[in-house]
Formats: C-alpha cells, sequence, structure tokens
C-alpha cells in the first residue's frame, strides 16, 4: 500500500509541475514567451512591465521549487535532501534572478541566448532534472559503503 501512495503522490507532483507548464500563458505575465519561440535572435525585445515580469517569474520558480522539493522529499524521504535542495534553491535563485533583472533591464541582441537560457532555469524545473539523479548516485554510493 506505501508504494502505491508514493506512486500516486508522484505522479500527482509531476501533474502539477505538467499543468504549470500547460497553463504558463494563462497564469504568468511573460512577453519572452511568444518572443523565444521565434526567430529572437533578429528581433528587438518586446514591450515589458519590468517589475511585474520579474514578479511573476519568481512566482513560477516558486512553484515549480515547491512542487521539486516535495517530488524529492517522496522519493527520498530525508530531510537532508530537502535542506540541500533548499539551499540549492535559493542560491540559485539570487544569483539567476539577479541575471535575470540585468537581462530584462538591458536587453541586447547580443545577449539574447544567454539571457534565454537564464531565463529557462527560472521557468522550467531543470534542478529537479539535475538533482534528482544526484541524490540518487549518492544514495547508491552510500549502501554500497555500507557493504
Amino acid at each position: 500500500m506505501y508504494k502505491i501512495a508514493k506512486y500516486l503522490m508522484l505522479f500527482m507532483l509531476f501533474t502539477l509541475l505538467i499543468l504549470v507548464r500547460a497553463f504558463e500563458e494563462t497564469l504568468f505575465y511573460d512577453p519572452y514567451l511568444q518572443f523565444f519561440q521565434n526567430d529572437y535572435l533578429y528581433i528587438d525585445s518586446p514591450r515589458r512591465e519590468i517589475a511585474k515580469l520579474l514578479i511573476f517569474t519568481a512566482l513560477r520558480y516558486t512553484i515549480n521549487t515547491t512542487i521539486s522539493i516535495a517530488i524529492l522529499y517522496v522519493i527520498f524521504k530525508d530531510i537532508n535532501v530537502v535542506k540541500f535542495s533548499g539551499l540549492v534553491y535559493a542560491v540559485a535563485f539570487l544569483v539567476l534572478m539577479l541575471l535575470y533583472s540585468y537581462f530584462v533591464i538591458n536587453p541586447k541582441q547580443e545577449d539574447y541566448y544567454m539571457f534565454f537560457n537564464i531565463r529557462r532555469f527560472l521557468i522550467q524545473p531543470i534542478f529537479l532534472i539535475l538533482l534528482l539523479p544526484a541524490f540518487y548516485y549518492n544514495k547508491l554510493k552510500k549502501q554500497t559503503l555500507k557493504c
């Protein structure tokens, strides 16, 4: 019964991540969604409300982070994983939001590719994709050391 509940919870959490992505245009203010779908390297930056954009980007990062940390906890059942992940997410948020803010305030065509990638780390659960195998490898390594 425990495994069924665990898999059901993981299914629900991953579904939430998918829903955040599926309804991104409805839920979040982001003029760069359309911009980066086009040939953005050769066009001017879209008109934007800077404060609103930064707030909605931070909100989306927070939602993705909360769901991602919940996924890590359900998989590993280790509070140390949650603490370390929280630290990684917090430091990444500070660094990435500073860079993102710079690119939003000072858009230059030669910086669009870097801006695109920084934005991707903020609005997608990429850190989950990086942390999940890292914690799994760490868990396997600990188990082999015990034997």
